[in-house]
């Protein structure tokens, strides 16, 4: 796929920019890299160019109205951290939120557990797995919420992986992705 500037060929640059080589660059760094197709990934799911089905509007606001448990990896008891308000309005809005972190013992008054297998343990299934993980760390906790029978992987927003979402969508999971939970419930209401 080529890209016509028509500026540039007056100039002696090139008019025609091949961009998939422009994508293989040897020597890229690794950060580059990464960043690139973290970008890719946010664009191709805005334009709905996904490897797997996720949840659409519709199926939020019933999954939000059903859901009473939530397990919510990647909590953290400071206050200034994106999982500690969502956590807190999760649990205003009533439900059932369980913290997950090795790096924690309680969040807002709520026993931590070191990963969801240990959550599912002391208490049961969860309705919906909430992921405050960058993308690279998630494909390991689909494979969680998989084993654990959880009913929805949900990864926060600006999150997205394929491997994660396939994961889950192989298993029967359905899937969200760069969406917030605590935004989506203020949009759509719980109940």
């Amino acid at each position: 796929m080529g890209v016509e500037d028509p500026g540039r060929a007056a100039s002696g640059v090139p008019a025609r920019v091949d961009l998939e080589l422009v994508d293989d660059r040897v020597g890229e760094p690794a950060e580059a890299r990464a960043e690139r197709d973290r970008v890719r990934s946010l664009v191709d799911l805005a334009e709905g160019h996904g490897e797997v089905p996720l949840l659409d509007d519709a199926g939020i606001a019933t999954l939000l109205r059903r859901a009473r448990r939530i397990a919510l990896i990647g909590a953290s008891s400071r206050p200034f951290r994106p999982s500690h308000g969502v956590m807190a309005t999760l649990m205003r809005a009533g439900y059932e939120v369980v913290p997950v972190s090795p790096r924690e013992t309680e969040v807002l008054g709520q026993r931590c557990y070191p990963d969801l297998a240990a959550a599912t343990a002391a208490g049961g299934p969860f309705d919906i797995v909430d992921v405050f993980r960058n993308a690279a760390s998630c494909p390991p906790h689909a494979r969680e919420a998989v084993e654990a029978g959880a009913g929805c992987l949900w990864l926060q927003l600006g999150i997205v992986s394929w491997e994660a979402a396939r994961i889950a969508h192989e298993a029967g999971m359905p899937v969200v992705m760069d969406r917030c939970t605590a935004i989506e419930i203020g949009r759509i209401g719980r109940r």
